[in-house]
């Protein structure tokens, strides 16, 4: 072998550690850099939201090992369409949310777990006016629903009502939609509706932080339980992160004093599994109230 052939191969072969090399920091870097896109739908405040998962994003970032960005959006909608174009990974959702976002994404997407309490889920009817004790009290009245795409807020209200045999288009004075659960209580407590209607978790949550006026404003109906909110993920991630993603919520636990911050911020006891089948009945009340062709 010529020195010349020598020099040749020792160079070809230095060139190829240098490419194995530079691969290998690429492909860390590119784990480093990861980033696991995450959003809800606006239920509460913007700020609220923001607040709320802060923790919990600090938690996921450790338990995947992925940067995680939390990105709000403007409505319900742009949370399904951003899981449906991939824009987002991760996305907190109410029931029927997650019955658009199954539809719209051809059944792939998939929700991975629920709070405990979102399997017997409730919906409050508060009002500040004195005559109303009743459902059957709001014939005539003006009233506030939240988003039009909320479950606790709009859809599963909807159906009860129509189930004791009121048409709020047909028998209600007015109906607004107030957009969020807490801007339905300012609705009430402000006289802009007579009577509204909020998830149950919020109305709590507003009562304990003495965010409404419970002497003027109040309960007067809730609703029979079914199940809601998910935190669910597009079809195609990675099968190895959303096991990591499963596993990170279910074994949150109240006995660590981190997590029980965690939980206390999503309102939740513990994370359990959950199943695309749970939210059948959700389906079957937005066909039954007009809202899924």
């Amino acid at each position: 072998m010529t020195l010349s052939t020598v020099r040749r191969l020792a160079l070809k072969g230095a060139l190829a550690c240098a490419f194995a090399a530079s691969a290998f920091a690429a492909t860390s870097a590119g784990a480093a850099d990861a980033v696991l896109r995450v959003s809800a739908i606006p239920d509460e405040a913007p700020t609220e939201l923001q607040r709320k998962f802060a923790p919990l994003g600090k938690y996921l970032e450790a338990q995947t090992g992925m940067k995680v960005v939390f990105t709000p959006v403007s409505d319900y909608a742009a949370v399904v369409e951003s899981l449906a174009t991939k824009k987002i990974d991760l996305a907190w959702l109410g029931g029927f949310t997650f019955v658009q976002a199954r539809i719209r994404t051809n059944g792939t997407a998939i929700p991975i777990v629920q709070r405990e309490e979102d399997a017997k889920f409730t919906s409050r009817f508060i009002t500040a006016d004195p005559a109303i004790k009743t459902l059957a009290d709001l014939m005539g009245k003006t009233f506030a629903f939240g988003a039009p795409s909320s479950t606790s807020g709009s859809l599963m209200p909807r159906f009860f009502l129509l189930q004791a045999g009121l048409n709020p288009e047909k028998d209600f004075k007015n109906v607004a939609f107030s957009g969020a659960h807490d801007a339905t209580v300012a609705f009430v407590a402000a006289g802009k509706a007579e009577a509204g209607v909020l998830n149950a978790s919020v109305w709590d949550k507003l009562v304990e932080q003495k965010k409404v006026d419970t002497d003027k404003v109040r309960v007067f109906a809730t609703t029979p339980p079914y199940f809601d909110y998910n935190w669910t993920v597009r079809g195609d991630l990675d099968p190895a992160l959303v096991k990591k993603l499963t596993d990170a919520f279910l074994k949150l636990d109240p006995a660590n004093p981190e997590h029980k911050e965690i939980l206390g911020l999503q309102r939740a006891a513990k994370f359990i599994p959950t199943r695309k089948e749970n939210y059948d009945g959700i389906e079957k009340a937005a066909q039954a109230a007009g809202l899924l062709k």
